[in-house]
């Protein structure tokens, strides 16, 4: 678990950084007890998503290292492209250490401007998260012919693209990515988490979406193996000096650079790539977050910070992450 560093650009940098870098003075409080408690965590996206899974599979062990061992209770809030979890937490949860949120991190719908987020990241307290490495997939009927190899990809007259919005980082991902190759592209909105979009990749209502290494690897394996789908690109940060670091999980699936070289033959330039590149850096820092209401009170803010680290580090927990997904 890490806290995202420094935002670049300047434009962005005021978005999440208050949050994530305020203290409290907890270490002076009396120890907040949990005990014969219920913890409610909400969730933006539908049950069976990359988010829903990543806070259900923690969860339990969340409950081990909170002082009193409360029930914890995982409720499912969808709407807004996932925003409508982060409104009802600034407009109406009350800040007893008792309902938190923990979902996809939508920084950028704010930095944005997205409409249906009324909420202000900054104005919240943050409690932890996880990174995330992404992975491109899509029909290989994308293509007239069919996809033998990502690189055939180049070769689409117009992908689908699902999404829960204009503004959500995954979508924003396929966007980037697919206006960094060339490929001709349009966003289809509105669905409520990643399961709603990988069966509408089932129906053939979409072509392409942007998901977990780990949810790739688990909920979409059947769909990869049947030859229905492929693998496109797994996403890495270059450093200026244009070297990244190769995926040891993601060894049959090309690094966006890799393809990119492979399709036009030069190492990834442009706008879209700059934002792209950006865009990834910061996902591989921090996909998914979970903050508490201001206001909350210090002691419990110490004891939530203190479970969410303790709960990623417990070896029962990356254990059977690694069981669950074939990778840490």
């Amino acid at each position: 678990m890490r806290i995202i560093p420094q935002i670049r650009p300047a434009t962005l940098a005021a978005l999440a950084c208050a949050g994530f870098l305020a203290t409290s003075g907890a270490s002076a409080q009396q120890p907040f007890s949990f005990a014969g408690k219920t913890l409610t965590i909400l969730v933006g996206v539908q049950v069976g998503g990359t988010a829903d899974t990543t806070v259900r599979r923690v969860s339990n062990y969340i409950h081990n290292h909170l002082p009193g061992n409360p029930t914890v209770v995982v409720q499912n809030m969808t709407g807004a492209g996932s925003n409508l979890v982060f409104n009802y937490f600034a407009e109406r949860a009350t800040p007893d250490g008792l309902t938190i949120a923990y979902s996809s991190y939508q920084a950028l719908a704010q930095a944005l401007g997205d409409q249906s987020l009324r909420a202000r990241f900054q104005d919240f307290d943050y409690l932890g998260g996880v990174s995330d490495t992404r992975v491109g997939y899509a029909r290989r009927d994308t293509v007239q012919g069919g996809m033998t190899t990502p690189a055939d990809i180049a070769r689409a007259r117009e992908v689908l693209v699902g999404s829960y919005s204009n503004t959500d980082f995954e979508g924003t991902l396929s966007n980037l990515s697919l206006s960094a190759l060339g490929v001709p592209h349009r966003m289809v909105v509105g669905y409520r988490g990643g399961s709603d979009i990988f069966l509408a990749m089932q129906r053939g209502e979409v072509q392409f979406h942007n998901t977990s290494l780990a949810t790739f690897r688990t909920r979409s394996a059947a769909f990869i193996k049947s030859g229905e789908g492929l693998g496109i690109y797994y996403l890495a940060t270059v450093d200026p000096a244009g070297g990244f670091e190769r995926n040891p999980y993601a060894g049959d699936i090309p690094a966006f650079p890799d393809l990119y070289r492979q399709i036009r033959g030069a190492a990834p330039s442009g706008k879209d790539w700059d934002a792209l590149n950006w865009l990834t850096s910061q996902t591989s820092e921090l996909a998914y977050a979970a903050f508490a209401p201001r206001g909350t009170p210090p002691a419990a803010l110490a004891a939530l910070r203190q479970a969410f680290t303790d709960a990623y580090a417990d070896p029962e927990f990356i254990e059977g992450s690694i069981a669950a997904n074939g990778l840490p």
